[in-house]
């Protein structure tokens, strides 16, 4: 007998329970594990997602002794003909393993997956990219949370297994051909951090020892190397969260003031995953009804201008420019800097959120529908718990904040190096700031604060 495991989001042997399921269901029988190269997914992504879903996948061969099978195409097709061609060798099929999906695609996909299967061959999930499954955090009354501190609270007293030991005695089902790596298509991949099971083990085990105990006082600072850079590895499951908390817990930094903050930040990517679960729409439309008579202004028409100078990163303002560079450069922006590029967009230039988030799920090798759609949402002040509109991010005084020597800003906007300290962040105000082609300020922030809020007063009547 033989037991399909189908990986998806989990790219990782450990602390899999799917991979767990798929042994125990094959009895003496072997696993057959597959990745399919969905063009639903990679036709989307840009050149650091595939990338990063390149090096993961390669990551696989040493762990699965090379016998992960890749295949493109639909799932509903590639996964029935995989079963069919297992039965044509005379193999028992007991069952299609998965981790289950919680985003809107996901659970269509699998849904038609389901459909496509012949008969006596079940799509089996067991666990899911989350500690806490979406869906299971309730309240008193049996309804979802929307807002964010009582979710945390009942997120925590739910609780979460331990991480699933890794079965002994695997064999696998070898046989199937497979197909060559994704190609990186389009503008050259940037040299990006390894993402694999081993470098975010690697990577957690780093943070653990020196960086989670300075999270809370170093998380905010763009400047700095404050945060975990765990969020891709989240992305492509090469580690679970489950395992990652039950290793904080265990650490003696595990009682530091950075660490408790660290968990919930953790809590914040499954609750916008809770979110998503019970508001399938609100990956790319306002989950709050109250603000969906906002004026805002067309990125294709009036508006291209403003949004490809922001895109580009050419605003003027330069912790924004710097931010938006970034994303470019590396597939990744820091979490403070992406709150200050999305309130740019959405309140100085009053072009409406969806169009800022599909522009970095573009580009983000960590883009996560839900952490990026409900991100911005925060910002826009049309999500759950979502940051009041009239709170408009000023980008200068930000980045003096969260960048209070330049140096971010310099690394990344080589216009303004030539710019010492805090200087950086207003070079209209020095002799020689702009002569290097660093353009002008597109907008003037105060104006256009005061317009975001006259919009937001007449949406709301």
């Amino acid at each position: 007998m033989t037991s399909i495991l189908w990986l998806r989001r989990d790219l990782r042997r450990r602390d899999l329970p799917a991979l767990v399921a798929a042994h125990e269901a094959a009895g003496d029988g072997r696993v057959l594990p597959v990745f399919v190269i969905d063009p639903a997914l990679t036709g989307s992504a840009g050149a650091s997602r595939l990338a990063c879903l390149t090096d993961a996948l390669a990551a696989l061969t040493e762990p699965y002794d090379g016998a992960v099978v890749l295949r493109r195409g639909h799932p509903q097709n590639v996964i029935a003909a995989l079963v069919r061609e297992v039965r044509a060798a005379g193999v028992q099929v007991t069952g299609v393993h998965i981790s289950a999906e919680t985003s809107p695609y996901g659970r269509r996909r699998d849904r038609l997956v389901e459909a496509h299967l012949p008969d006596g061959v079940p799509l089996v999930a067991t666990g899911s990219p989350y500690a806490v499954t979406p869906g299971r955090v309730l309240n008193q009354a049996g309804s979802p949370y929307r807002v964010f501190t009582p979710f945390a609270r009942a997120w925590r007293d739910h609780g979460w297994r331990r991480p699933a030991a890794e079965p002994a005695g695997l064999r696998w089902f070898r046989g199937p051909g497979s197909e060559p790596m994704p190609e990186v298509v389009g503008a050259p991949a940037p040299a990006l951090p390894p993402v694999g099971e081993r470098a975010a083990l690697d990577r957690w085990a780093a943070f653990l020892d020196d960086g989670v105990e300075r999270y809370d006082r170093l998380r905010d600072r763009a400047d700095l190397a404050g945060t975990s850079a765990m969020s891709a590895h989240l992305k492509y499951g090469t580690i679970h969260p489950r395992t990652m908390l039950a290793a904080l817990a265990a650490h003696p930094a595990g009682r530091t003031s950075g660490a408790a903050v660290y968990a919930t930040e953790l809590c914040w990517r499954e609750f916008y995953a809770d979110v998503l679960w019970h508001n399938p729409a609100s990956a790319w439309a306002d989950l709050r009804t109250d603000l969906r008579t906002m004026a805002y202004d067309d990125p294709a028409g009036p508006a291209a201008e403003a949004f490809d100078a922001w895109a580009q990163g050419r605003t003027g303002f330069p912790f924004v420019d710097a931010g938006m560079r970034q994303l470019l450069a590396e597939g990744w922006v820091h979490n403070r800097v992406r709150m200050v590029v999305a309130s740019f967009l959405v309140k100085d230039l009053h072009v409406w959120w969806p169009h800022g988030a599909r522009y970095f799920l573009r580009h983000l090798r960590d883009g996560d529908v839900a952490a990026n759609s409900h991100g911005w949402q925060w910002v826009a002040g049309t999500g759950a718990d979502a940051s009041p509109y009239s709170r408009v991010f000023n980008p200068v005084v930000q980045g003096e904040r969260f960048d209070p020597q330049g140096d971010y800003v310099r690394r990344f906007v080589p216009e303004l190096a030539h710019l010492p300290g805090a200087t950086v962040h207003r070079p209209w105000t020095v002799a020689g700031g702009h002569d290097h082609g660093y353009p002008t300020p597109i907008v003037d922030h105060g104006v256009e604060r005061e317009e975001a809020l006259r919009r937001y007063a007449a949406a709301r009547g």
